[in-house]
């Protein structure tokens, strides 16, 4: 259980993470990790002297088997509220198929979206309580924006959290080795412009779905790395 900043942890869930938000309210988590992950939550939970019946709301910010593996146990144990996009809900629903994606530019993404993301895969199927839209601003833990940040997936949100200034960017880009693109996309021209749209913005913190979340400065390093740049 390591602490990102005031209020939030990662949750390691296998090569992805998870973000747990403490709220007066009750906790909310980011995202679900894959499959048969969900004893880290649990785990976190405890740790924060927490039990998982606080665990109130579920948070996807999108609809890829790493990101909603152990939704379906999750919410069983906890029967937190879930949102996701409307345009990744019948994924998450069904338990796949998931839409196609090519790897993102460089030989290494290549590889590993050849080796980790597949389609065809299933999981078990996780209801999905309210849609997001695009600007409102969810009445949780004080106040998370939701941002479409198409690219990696059609319906990709970026998410963030008002009091603690931090953004949770899913997939949008990673931190591995430094922030880059993610392993597959499904529209580069999206994806960029969504990166380009988070480096617009203001905010300390940022957690990522795969890396190393950054816990100050984080707004600078976008806009160092996508906010004066062209891209292809």
């Amino acid at each position: 259980m390591k602490r990102v900043i005031e209020g939030v942890r990662v949750v390691l869930m296998g090569m992805a993470n998870a973000f747990l938000i403490e709220g007066n309210e009750g906790l909310t988590l980011i995202d679900a990790g894959y499959p048969g992950k969900e004893a880290a939550v649990f785990g976190t939970i405890r740790g924060l002297g927490r039990s998982p019946d606080q665990l109130k709301q579920l948070i996807f910010t999108h609809g890829h088997p790493d990101h909603i593996g152990s939704a379906a146990a999750i919410v069983r144990e906890t029967g937190a509220r879930t949102y996701m996009h409307p345009l990744d809900i019948p994924m998450a629903e069904s338990g796949g198929p998931f839409r196609p994606m090519r790897a993102a530019p460089g030989l290494l993404r290549r590889v590993m979206c050849k080796l980790f993301y597949h389609p065809d895969e299933r999981l078990e199927p996780v209801a999905i309580d309210q849609p997001l839209t695009a600007g409102e601003i969810l009445p949780i833990a004080g106040g998370i924006e939701v941002i479409h940040t198409p690219g990696h997936c059609a319906g990709q949100v970026a998410l963030l959290w008002r009091p603690g200034r931090m953004l949770f960017a899913g997939d949008v880009c990673t931190n591995l080795m430094g922030l880059g693109d993610p392993v597959g996309i499904e529209s580069l021209t999206e994806g960029r412009a969504s990166q380009r749209k988070l480096a617009s913005l203001s905010f300390d913190a940022a957690g990522f779905g795969h890396g190393a979340p950054i816990a100050r400065d984080a707004s600078t390093r976008f806009r160092n790395k996508w906010g004066k740049k062209s891209f292809a």
